[in-house]
């Protein structure tokens, strides 16, 4: 059961993010769900670029068209070297080639904002619309001014403008687990706790390959957190920081569109997580500042 003693006094980076939440739905449940997973199955963030997550489903009774449905969240980091501007122009290119690449490509999809309260819009005819080739149109269908694209399979909607926040990106907690069994258990058991909360994605899910800013390799971006690999720990000897029988530390990563909700999630998590035999404890991924300005210390998520 739970005891603040396995969990350590450190705490997690996260950093400022800039994100789109819209609602996916389609005819046929197989193509809703692979529309789903296809657009939001490459966290990439880390190498420049967007990374989504699957919210929560939604009934037919939940949705603009009464279709069944999803809540998609797509990210992408802030640069703080550079005007807001730039980074919005770049979100709005990374997330057409979502949209593009993954859901418009299969039949009878439709895209809507699912932002009550943005912080601005972006129109989604110059990079998505005008797959149409100029033969796109403009319709009121659903209360909601929606771009009407002809394909071959007729036709793919999206609503005009689609509504962009920021929020937080990369709060992250570790799972030290001592078996394989404690890995795949207490990382669905702490993904199913977490989905629970509205407002948060988790990018990688279970993910097996925790990073660190600095590296060797600065062409190819952030590499393996070697310290923290068991197969490194007689290599590495006392530089080595994976404890006692501990064998495996995945990562589960959350982003969400405010702190209140990543709090909250993470404290479900790793509640969940450590209800599993194998899992000796709870950590997390700090970069001594370099990687976000915003700490979440483990142990205050349960003062």
């Amino acid at each position: 059961m739970f005891t603040r003693r396995t969990i350590e006094a450190t705490y997690a980076e996260t950093f400022e993010g800039i994100y789109s939440r819209v609602i996916l739905t389609a005819d046929d449940e197989t193509v809703l769900n692979r529309a789903a997973e296809d657009s939001t199955a490459n966290p990439s963030v880390v190498i420049g670029r967007v990374e989504g997550g699957i919210e929560s489903w939604l009934k037919k009774t939940e949705t603009p068209d009464n279709r069944k449905g999803v809540i998609l969240q797509f990210w992408g980091a802030l640069d703080s070297n550079k005007p807001f501007t730039n980074s919005l122009v770049k979100f709005e290119t990374e997330l057409s080639y979502r949209i593009r690449q993954d859901i418009l490509v299969k039949p009878f999809t439709a895209v809507f904002n699912a932002l009550a309260k943005p912080e601005g819009k972006i129109d989604m005819m110059l990079k998505v619309g005008h797959c149409g080739d100029g033969y796109e149109w403009i319709e009121n269908r659903y209360g909601k001014d929606v771009i009407i694209v002809p394909l071959m399979v007729p036709d793919f909607i999206i609503e005009r403008y689609l509504g962009y926040a920021r929020g937080v990106m990369g709060a992250n907690f570790w799972i030290m687990c001592e078996t394989k069994e404690a890995v795949n258990q207490a990382g669905k058991k702490a993904l199913e706790a977490i989905h629970k909360i509205k407002g948060v994605v988790t990018p990688f899910d279970i993910c097996s390959a925790g990073s660190k800013t600095e590296t060797n390799f600065p062409s190819i971006g952030p590499t393996t957190n070697h310290p923290y690999c068991f197969s490194l720990k007689k290599r590495l000897g006392a530089q080595s920081k994976v404890p006692g029988k501990v064998r495996y530390i995945p990562e589960i990563v959350i982003n969400g569109i405010s702190m209140e909700v990543v709090k909250d999630a993470m404290k479900k998590g790793i509640e969940a997580a450590l209800d599993v035999t194998g899992v000796a404890g709870i950590s997390a991924g700090n970069y001594g500042g370099t990687l976000g300005k915003h700490k979440i210390e483990l142990v205050e998520l349960f003062s």
